[in-house]
């Protein structure tokens, strides 16, 4: 029963855009609906603290949600077929990081969590995103998203991410111009 109004509240929190407020109390759903061991409602909250701990840039925290998420929907054959979108949001979270070997050992790690994750659409979005931000390449990173989007429209949080991204490869090919 608590943890049901600890999600109202969060919501409540949400929808006045206190974004730091509804992550607290987000958690602290989860936590007490993961004792009561409902767990769907749990992942439910864990998913918003994911998405509200990106927003906020607490990118390693949003990145271990995902792929704890992941991990547990493996197991269940109802809720694995959601598996690759936990992927592609801890990937992206991953992204945003910088870091092109941590982007690298992430798609690794998620092939060896989930053998056909290598083969989906996320994945190659992941991969060619990833070798745009090592290139620097601000063209390939468009193309790249924008062919994704086309298949499947990336909502406003994705779109939000990924613009973070696109500013860091404008920012290092700016940083490369004033070197020459």
């Amino acid at each position: 029963m608590a943890a049901r109004y600890l999600k109202e509240i969060a919501e409540l929190c949400e929808s006045e855009q206190n974004i730091e407020k509804a992550l607290v109390y987000y958690e602290k759903s989860a936590d007490l609906f993961e004792s009561e061991e409902v767990t769907t409602s749990a992942n439910q909250c864990k998913q918003k603290v994911a998405q509200f701990s990106a927003q906020l840039e607490q990118y390693q925290k949003s990145i271990e949600i995902y792929e704890d998420i992941a991990r547990q929907s493996l197991s269940n054959n109802l809720l694995k077929y959601g598996v690759k979108g936990h992927l592609l949001n801890a990937g992206i979270c991953q992204l945003c990081k910088g870091d092109v070997i941590a982007i690298t050992n992430a798609l690794e790690r998620y092939q060896d969590l989930d053998p056909t994750f290598s083969g989906t659409r996320e994945y190659r979005l992941l991969a060619d995103v990833a070798a745009a931000l090592d290139e620097e390449d601000v063209a390939k990173f468009t193309e790249v998203v924008k062919e994704f989007d086309s298949m499947t429209p990336l909502d406003s949080w994705k779109t939000t991410l990924f613009l973070r991204v696109k500013e860091q490869i404008k920012a290092k090919e700016l940083e490369e111009d004033d070197l020459t």
